[in-house]
């Protein structure tokens, strides 16, 4: 691709040493101008550590909030800091393969679309595959979107204006899902790239993993964004029924 812009990725960390290391190296093996901005939470153990011997002070740069301030304003951080044409969003204890933001990027100047992910592989804590791939789409609506959250947090690469319109907001709920909604209300579709490009690792404590608490958290998305009770009782069934058939 000619004339490649510039891509801010934004890493949230936080008690992530056993997986830090690989998750930057999956980075800096990527074939486009970037810039790591890695935001450490006020780890406990040696993931700051880890990650420092990486930062350069120019192509990857460590942040350490003073105290703990959860993943929406820590990725917040990273979009006020980005000097990026595009932000990408990697977790610090997930990993990428080669050549993901080349295609990503591609497929963004191309189409001027504001948002593209990709497919995800489940991986185990140890990093086995788990034998499981999760498909996206190759274009996602703001109504598909609404049934069922198709977007991977850690596969989208998003204009960073578009990011800056909105920010991260409420972990107490889904607070990429707001995003991608707000973002695919205002711009239009997203686009995916239906591989698995996205090695994403399962943690027993991982918000989400909590099935119960994930799904009072999938609804109170729907009040957030506005929607009644009798809407969001029915955007929640459709939900429901996505996630029986997504992990089959």
């Amino acid at each position: 691709m000619e004339d490649m812009v510039l891509v801010s990725v934004i890493m949230p960390v936080y008690n992530t040493e056993r997986y830090v290391a690989q998750a930057i190296e999956s980075v800096l093996c990527q074939k486009v101008p970037l810039e790591l901005l890695i935001i450490d939470d006020s780890s406990t153990d040696h993931t700051a550590e880890i990650a420092g011997q990486y930062a350069d002070g120019s192509k990857v740069l460590l942040f350490c909030n003073e105290k703990n301030k959860g993943v929406a304003e820590s990725r917040n951080l990273g979009i006020r800091r980005a000097k990026g044409k595009y932000v990408a969003f990697l977790d610090g204890d997930d990993w990428w393969s080669e050549g993901k933001l080349e295609e990503q990027c591609a497929i963004l100047e191309k189409s001027q679309a504001v948002l593209c992910c990709t497919g995800r592989e489940l991986m185990n804590p140890d990093g086995t595959s788990k034998g499981k791939i999760i498909g996206v789409p190759q274009e996602i609506t703001y109504s598909m979107l609404l049934r069922s959250n198709r977007i991977p947090c850690s596969s989208v690469v998003m204009k960073t204006e578009a990011a800056r319109a909105f920010y991260m907001c409420h972990d107490e709920l889904h607070e990429d899902y707001i995003l991608w909604l707000r973002v695919l209300k205002k711009y239009g579709n997203a686009y995916g790239i239906n591989k698995p490009m996205l090695k994403s690792r399962l943690s027993e404590k991982g918000k989400s993993r909590n099935k119960i608490k994930s799904a009072k958290m999938q609804f109170g998305v729907y009040r957030y964004m506005g929607f009644g009770w009798l809407a969001s009782c029915c955007y929640f069934m459709m939900y429901m029924i996505h996630g029986v058939f997504k992990y089959l």
